[in-house]
């Protein structure tokens, strides 16, 4: 494929917002979609790849380019995977014929410019994990596949695959994830399938959270931190439509969409209340179940993500400690006696996960340690998770 002038200004264009603006490389993205509706199949994907890997790589890029302008990050790419840089892309840095030499000099440089990290995340990881940082950081930087959960209120799992099938969706089962499928690398969902109702896409790592809860049909569950709802959506099934699930948030954005993806997944059993000051006081003692999946640094979700490592820093990270800690201490309580909760964070670092579940206990809460799971990226090929039940 020829690097086309218009596509190549499209992927510098969002590049620079990703990098100088700060802004979310999936949403500015998608409105340079909307922008640009003349742009093909094809187009869309080359954009895609090009911006979601410059992201990804943007460290080592800038090494192999010597220079770290969003031009010489795309002709460094676009080197990369194949393509003829045009003789009209112009940057500050080495030539085409230099990269060559300078991609295998890759090896000798420090792990951050290899994985593309910044420094102070790079210390930080191998802070917290020690050598298992190296196979964790390598995990997230590759190409992350779509994983799929079939939604029990619609379908079997045989019912699903045989409608993906006839749909020319190619699927397979996912060992570990009783309820998962996943495409083919490089393969999504087209739009319509997935707002069937019939699947979910939702990482098989996230679909391990709900199963620690061990929900039961008739009982009251809250999920504080719902989101867009993909775990709201697996406890109704899960529950069989019975019992009830309140789903809060503090972003009504997000309860928004996830009105309307309930509605399309048949869940009759999820109210859906925007997080208030007095919801404490008023659900105080109400719930058999817990989930906290806090805000985290999402470093787990890497490699859909890369750009979350750039926007990241030491304070806004420091800042998200002290609001999951916030959420421990506050959450239990609306917890009936014997009641049980789930703590929960897509992020690798320990600190997030069970530091924080310890630090909880520290503080003299009643609660203990039931069961807890980590799913290592490196380990499964999946995102990256934390959770702890405390009773």
């Amino acid at each position: 494929m020829k690097v086309h002038r218009l596509l190549a200004e499209g992927c510098a264009g969002i590049l620079k917002e990703v990098f100088k603006e700060g802004r979310v490389l999936d949403r500015a993205l998608d409105e340079a979609f909307r922008a640009n509706p003349k742009w093909g199949k094809r187009d869309r994907g080359f954009i895609a790849e090009t911006v979601f890997e410059a992201t990804r790589w943007r460290r080592s890029l800038a090494f192999v380019a010597a220079g770290d302008s969003v031009a010489a990050l795309c002709a460094a790419q676009w080197r990369r995977s194949g393509l003829e840089v045009p003789d009209w892309w112009k940057w500050e840095g080495c030539g085409v014929d230099e990269m060559a030499a300078r991609e295998a000099e890759l090896v000798n440089q420090p792990r951050a410019i290899r994985e593309s990290v910044p420094d102070w995340l790079d210390a930080l990881g191998e802070q917290e994990l020690g050598t298992a940082w190296d196979a964790e950081l390598s995990a997230l930087n590759r190409r992350a596949r779509v994983f799929l959960r079939v939604n029990p209120l619609m379908a079997t799992m045989d019912e699903a695959i045989a409608w993906l099938t006839a749909e020319g969706v190619s699927v397979e089962r996912v060992e570990g994830a009783p309820d998962a499928l996943v495409l083919p690398e490089g393969k999504t969902l087209p739009k319509p399938l997935a707002q069937d109702g019939r699947v979910e896409i939702q990482d098989a790592g996230s679909q391990q959270i709900v199963p620690l809860l061990d929900v039961e049909p008739g009982m009251r569950v809250v999920d504080t931190c719902a989101g867009a709802g993909g775990k709201t959506l697996q406890l109704a099934g899960v529950m069989g439509n019975s019992g009830e699930i309140l789903a809060l948030d503090t972003a009504e954005r997000k309860l928004v969409e996830l009105k309307k993806r309930v509605g399309r997944a048949g869940a009759r059993n999820v109210r859906i209340e925007p997080w208030q000051s007095d919801t404490l006081r008023r659900r105080t003692g109400w719930a058999d179940r817990v989930l906290v999946d806090a805000p985290c640094s999402g470093l787990g979700t890497l490699k859909r993500q890369p750009d979350l490592k750039w926007r990241l820093t030491a304070g806004s990270l420091r800042k998200t400690l002290a609001v999951q800690a916030n959420l421990l201490d506050r959450y239990h309580h609306l917890l009936k006696p014997g009641g049980m909760m789930v703590y929960a964070t897509c992020s690798v670092l320990p600190s997030e996960n069970g530091g924080q579940v310890r630090a909880l206990l520290e503080r003299g809460s009643p609660k203990v340690i039931d069961a807890e799971l980590t799913v290592s990226p490196a380990a499964t090929g999946w995102d990256g998770f934390y959770a702890a039940r405390l009773k």
